[in-house]
C-alpha cells in the first residue's frame, strides 16, 4: 500500500488454525513502513517472514504446514535454508497462477474495502488504519474461516 509518493506500508500475515477445530482460525501479520529514506528496507527480507513464522509457531505451539504463494523471496536460497533449519515447518508451493487458492488475498481484499475513500496525510495514518482493520479481523473467526472456504481448499488431514 503506498502514500503520497515512494512512501509505502508493506504487510505479511498468515491465517492459521487447528485441522480438526471448527473454531480457532487466527490471523498473524506484520507490517513495515518504508518512508524513501535510502537505508531503511522497502519490503520484507528473508528474515522478516522466518521472523513471522517463528512467531506463529511459538504462539499455536505446534508444527506449521504451510502454503505459501511463490513469491521470489519465499523460494530463494536463503529461505529454503532457513524452513530447512526448522524441523516443525513443512512448506509446500501454491501454483504460480492461482492466487484464488491463498485465502490471505481475502483477507487483503476485505481489509482493503474502501480504504481509497479515506483521506490519510502520511504514511503512519496508513500503517495505524491498516492494523486497526486487521485487528479488528483476527476477532472475525467466522470470516476468517469463510476466507479459508471460499479457495475451496480441503484442510482435513488424509
Amino acid at each position: 500500500m503506498s502514500n503520497a509518493g515512494t512512501k509505502r506500508v508493506s504487510l505479511a500475515g498468515l491465517l492459521a488454525f487447528r485441522p480438526r477445530r471448527t473454531r480457532g482460525f487466527r490471523l498473524l501479520f506484520r507490517s513495515i513502513v518504508y518512508r524513501g529514506r535510502k537505508a531503511e528496507k522497502k519490503g520484507f527480507g528473508e528474515y522478516d517472514y522466518i521472523r513471522l513464522l517463528d512467531a506463529a509457531h511459538q504462539r499455536l505451539r505446534a508444527p506449521l504446514v504451510l502454503v505459501w504463494d511463490n513469491l521470489g523471496t519465499h523460494k530463494s536460497a536463503t529461505m529454503r535454508r532457513l524452513i530447512a533449519s526448522r524441523s516443525w515447518l513443512t512448506v509446500f508451493y501454491l501454483p504460480a497462477t492461482a492466487p484464488e487458492l491463498n485465502p490471505v488475498e481475502g483477507v487483503w481484499s476485505v481489509m482493503k474495502s474502501g480504504l481509497v475513500n479515506l483521506v490519510k496525510r502520511d504514511v503512519d495514518q496508513i500503517r495505524d488504519l491498516v492494523t486497526q482493520r486487521l485487528r479488528r479481523l483476527q476477532r472475525q473467526p467466522a470470516l476468517l474461516h469463510g476466507l479459508l472456504a471460499k479457495t475451496g481448499l480441503d484442510p482435513r488431514p488424509p
